[in-house]
């Protein structure tokens, strides 16, 4: 989070689209970036190797390190398979307080 002592006050509208257009150049630039990376990784993923291509391998690594007992390896694994378990936070409400809410907002005029 930025401090807020270094932050420097915007003076006119024409300062504010300023830095919007170099905000907007830079953003640019940093989705370009990450684009070309992007494209040289799925190329290199595609080269041709002795057992396959580099995904081939690089997969077979994964699954080795995770038969090694490599929890991390065996996590990235489950997680590319869309078996991320999912973190439930449950919020146990006093049912006193629960009732004093919903008559607040009934008598404010909002939906239950």
């Amino acid at each position: 989070m930025a401090n807020e002592k270094n932050l420097k006050p915007i003076k006119s509208t024409s300062e504010a689209r300023k830095r919007g257009a170099v905000g907007g150049k830079k953003s640019g630039e940093v989705r370009r970036q990450k684009k070309l990376l992007r494209e040289l990784l799925e190329e290199v993923l595609q080269k041709d190797t002795k057992t396959g291509n580099m995904a081939v391998d690089i997969t077979n690594a994964l699954v080795n390190e995770a038969l090694t007992g490599n929890v991390k390896a065996y996590e990235v694994i489950r997680d590319t398979l869309g078996e991320k378990p999912k973190e439930k936070v449950g919020v146990e409400l006093n049912p006193k307080a629960t009732s004093a809410l919903e008559s607040i907002n009934k008598q404010l005029g909002g939906k239950k």
